[in-house]
């Protein structure tokens, strides 16, 4: 599957669990809305809640429920999305939210990049301060290539 133009995505390996998980990212909101049409139905997304970020996600193991995916995993999407925002990475704490992302609602109305729920009760938030190690850790898997 190949996307129009030259759009990039980061990819990232979180390698706390076992086996390790893919995650990846939009850098701007053109990416973020193009990643809306390739992610897979299993896949969970993460956004600093009433700010500006990248969207990033999360693709479970097979079988792997939101509920299964390690808290460590979550937390390392977590600081991703928080350090890729403009706002958000100068905030000493930000709340992430998350959710499958089936529960993604997106209407012709919505500006380029925003995104609704179908199910509000759907989405968690995780509070995170900033923690270099995690991000030292991801950013040596990074990977930048067409999705």
């Amino acid at each position: 599957v190949e996307f129009g133009g030259s759009i990039m995505v980061f990819y990232f390996l979180t390698t706390v669990v076992q086996p390790p998980i893919v995650i990846y990212m939009g850098e701007d909101k053109h990416e973020n809305e193009e990643l809306l049409r390739w992610a897979f139905p299993e896949d969970v997304w993460f956004h600093v809640d009433d700010m500006s970020s990248a969207h990033v996600y999360l693709r479970p193991s097979r079988g792997m429920s939101i509920n299964d995916i390690p808290h460590e995993a979550i937390m390392e999407c977590a600081q991703l999305v928080k350090a890729n925002s403009i706002q958000g990475s100068k905030t000493p704490k930000v709340t992430v939210i998350y959710t499958p992302f089936t529960n993604l609602k997106k209407t012709g109305s919505m500006d380029v990049g925003q995104v609704g729920y179908h199910d509000p009760k759907q989405v968690r938030s995780v509070t995170v301060e900033k923690d270099t190690e995690i991000l030292k850790r991801l950013n040596k898997t990074k990977e930048e290539r067409k999705p």
